[in-house]
This record gives C-alpha cells, structure tokens and sequence, in this order.
C-alpha cells in the first residue's frame, strides 16, 4: 500500500518545486549553508503538499482516468489503492506539511495555506473551466518561487517572478496541446475544459506566451545590475525552442518531465546554470572589467 500511495503522490512531479530554490540562488545565498536548512525544509514540506494533492485528485478523478489510456494505470484507477486509504494518507501528510511549514516562519506558513487552498479548488472546481485553469497552475509556481523567497527572509526579483509565471503558462499550454491530440474524440470524457480548445487557439497561445516570455527574461537580465547575465539570453532561447520543436516534432509536450531525457534540452538548461552561477557568484564580470 505505501508503494503504491508514494506512487500515486507522483514524485516525478516534484521537480517542479525546484522553483523554491530561486530564492536562494538569486538573491546571491546560494553559498549560505544556515539558508538551505529552510530552503530544503520548505522544498519538502511544498513535495508533501503538492503529494497529497495529487492523491485527493486521483480520487475524484477516478472514473475519468479509467477512461484515459495512460491514466487508468494508476493505482487508484487500476484499484491497486483504494480511495480511503488515499484519503487518508493525504489527510496525515497535509497536516504534517503544515506543521513544518508553521516551524520554518509563519509567512512561510501562510503561504503554503494559500497553495494548499488554491490548489485543491483547482482539484475541486477550477479545473474544470477553460483557460482559468492553465492560470491556477502557473500560478502556483509563483507562489512556489515566492514560498522559497519567504522560507529564507529574501526578496526575488519580479521580473523572475513574472518569468516563473510565464514558462508554468508555456508548459501547461503545451500539455493541453498534447492531451488534445492524444485524447482525439474523448477529450470531453477526461478534461471538459479540453473540450473548448483546438490546437489552432493553443498554437496561438503558445506563440503569444513565448513572445513574452522571451521579452521579459531578457529584460530581468538587463536590469539585473549584472550586463553579463544577458549571456544567458542564448541559452535559455534554445530551451524554449527546443521544447517547442519536441512538442511538435516529437509529441513529448504531455509529459514536461521527459524533456529532462531529451540531451539538448538538458545542455542547455546546464549552460545556462553554469553561465548564471559564473556571472552571480564567481564574478567573472569584475574579471572581464565588465560591469
């Protein structure tokens, strides 16, 4: 039963809590080891939450995903997890998450009553309505990127925050294109917000996202303080491309954790990562005499 109830909180879903860590490594902490103490903590208690979410949603979704030809392998669909024993777990592993959230700082605590909150009226209600519900997830990994800046006392950029909010918007665009090519006739049957789109009105979503995607992260880099870090500009341009090229060449958009497979898209996050950290943290602009 454990195995399958840490199955169904999706821990390849996690990396997208990763976003927490933009606290720290942008507001020039990355090297503060008393810092990561609260950013791990708060990088796992986001996991519990985001883990007990995906159990509740499972359960409500469970006759949908019998109906969905990947979905139903699940175990709560599959009947390998009965919906009380879900339940159940989630209900332990919230109360837990909270807890340690309130011992790390209360507006670290609040925050996460406010992802919890937002995230299971997305489950609930909000999931079900077209274009609200991409928002309500791209949302949530800016409350991620602000959760990881309170967890430590710091404050992020907003032009990194409005940056997190465009690339969840960009992935999230992308999913739903997959899905509704995936699904064909049957997308009413799993998502009935999916029935309202096309790919031709996601395409055009897509290119609007990326546009200001790319707009406003070359912008962060310029007002940074740091001219280097438009270095970086590059790099993270072949990432949005690449991810856009395997979305229509190679299907892979309904799965955002498989572009971590995919080895262009992981040099080019690593280049990017290696560039930033030399730029912020080795300064290799006051090596160069650029400022």
């Amino acid at each position: 039963m454990l195995r399958e109830i840490l199955i169904s909180m999706r821990p390849k879903q996690w990396y997208k809590n990763l976003v927490i860590f933009i606290g720290i490594a942008f507001s020039l902490n990355l090297l503060n080891i008393n810092l990561w103490i609260s950013a791990i903590s708060a990088f796992f208690i986001f996991c519990l939450l985001s883990g007990s979410i995906y159990l509740v949603n499972d359960v409500l979704d469970i006759e949908k995903d019998k109906k969905h030809p990947k979905k139903r392998e699940r175990p709560l669909p599959s009947g390998k997890l009965k919906p009380y024993q879900a339940i159940t777990a989630a209900t332990i592993f919230i109360l837990i998450a909270l807890l340690g959230s309130y011992m790390i700082n209360i507006p670290f605590f609040l925050i996460s009553i406010v992802f919890f909150v937002l995230m299971m009226l997305y489950s609930l209600y909000l999931k079900n309505f077209i274009i609200v519900d991409i928002m309500i997830i791209s949302t949530g990994f800016v409350i991620r990127a602000v959760a990881g800046a309170l967890a430590i006392s710091v404050l992020v950029s907003p032009w990194l925050i409005i940056c997190a909010f465009l690339i969840a918007l960009f992935l999230a665009l992308g999913k739903r294109r997959h899905e509704l090519f995936l699904l064909g006739d049957n997308v009413k049957e799993h998502r009935e917000s999916l029935e309202s789109f096309s790919t031709e009105m996601l395409d055009q979503m897509i290119i609007i996202t990326t546009s200001t995607l790319i707009m406003s992260y070359s912008l962060y880099t310029f007002f940074t303080g740091k001219l280097l870090m438009m270095v970086t500009i590059p790099f993270a341009f072949y990432g949005i491309f690449r991810y856009l090229f395997l979305i229509h060449s190679k299907k892979m958009g309904g799965e955002p954790e498989m572009l971590f497979k995919d080895k262009g898209m992981v040099l080019s996050i690593v280049l990017w990562a290696l560039v930033v950290f030399l730029v912020l943290y080795v300064n290799i602009g006051g090596i160069l005499n650029v400022k």
